[in-house]
């Protein structure tokens, strides 16, 4: 897992880490790897991993970005295409990380921006700044993935494409990714 964040990313994913739904799944192993940058820097970064990983167990790559509201980062089309390209997914959340957060709590359908995105997590996580405690949003995630899912089937019927598809977040697709036994990875 790529991610651009520093604190807030890598402390979710961590927390997921330690859930024994998670941890008791022998062939998953989540790797934070912190390279910060555009999206199209961690692209490149995973792609360059995933083929140094060609010959080990590494079975999926992922990078975690954000689309950014109201300035969006730049290449993201070129770093979505580059990783469909090369077999690394992506969990993109848009506007924010915030938003995926966010939906561990409360439906969200109207479109908003970084800091809007905030505010709506804030009221229900107390923290200041960036890092977050995992596990208050552990209990959460089915409900998180399942209205982020209902997003993108709202954005679908509405024809409305990445990265235009705010708000969103593919983070449910990491989590039903990691949550298949090996059995149905085969």
């Amino acid at each position: 897992m790529f991610c651009e964040g520093k604190r807030t990313e890598p402390d979710y994913l961590k927390a997921l880490k330690r859930e024994s739904a998670v941890r008791d799944i022998a062939a998953v192993e989540i790797k934070v790897d912190d390279i910060q940058g555009v999206p199209l820097t961690l692209v490149g970064a995973a792609v360059e991993a995933r083929a140094l990983a060609q010959n080990s167990e590494v079975d999926e790559v992922w990078c975690l970005f954000d689309v950014e509201w109201p300035n969006n980062h730049p290449d993201l089309e070129q770093a979505r295409n580059l990783a469909g390209d090369k077999n690394v997914h992506v969990a993109i959340s848009n506007p924010c990380f915030e938003l995926w957060l966010a939906l561990h709590f409360q439906d969200q359908t109207a479109w908003l921006n970084n800091d809007q995105a905030d505010q709506l997590l804030r009221r229900h996580d107390n923290s200041e700044g960036k890092g977050l405690d995992g596990t208050t949003y552990m209990p959460h995630r089915a409900e998180a993935s399942r209205r982020a899912r209902a997003l993108d089937h709202k954005h679908s019927k509405d024809g409305t494409h990445f990265p235009h598809d705010n708000p969103s977040s593919g983070m449910y697709m990491f989590l039903e990714s990691i949550n298949q036994s090996p059995k149905d990875q085969r």
